[in-house]
């Protein structure tokens, strides 16, 4: 048998076809299995913030210790300007960039800069 730890590494076109409660079963089911997942494009501010509360929901003592999570924003942070330009003219605010989730147990951000970000996993 293999040792180690699994990624998954999802694309946006997979996440695109999914509801909201979808996605946050995929990865909720992953990552209590072990798993960290790579979001190709990361989540809209609203899933994540749905993300994060089923995860306090389910957090548990001895059981699931909840998540990690690190998420590279949009090039224009969604903020200033351009940012308010896009939603007064209708275009939707761009998603995050790549987004990483993993047991909070297991996977430990070390660096996040605009161009890195550096994970320490282990395995169980």
């Amino acid at each position: 048998m293999i040792q180690g730890v699994q990624i998954d590494f999802v694309s946006a076109d997979r996440m695109e076809r999914l509801g909201v409660m979808e996605k946050i079963r995929l990865i909720l089911d992953n990552v209590r299995a072990g798993r960290i997942v790579v979001l190709e494009r990361g989540l809209a501010p609203e899933e994540q913030s749905k993300l994060i509360e089923v995860t306090m929901m389910e957090i548990s003592p001895g059981g699931f210790a909840g998540i990690e999570i690190e998420t590279y924003p949009a090039k224009d942070g969604g903020e200033g300007f351009g940012g308010f330009l896009s939603r007064f003219v209708g275009r939707k605010p761009e998603e995050s960039r790549l987004t990483v989730i993993g047991p909070a147990n297991q996977l430990k951000t070390l660096k996040k800069d605009e161009g890195l970000i550096s994970a320490w996993v282990s395995s169980r």
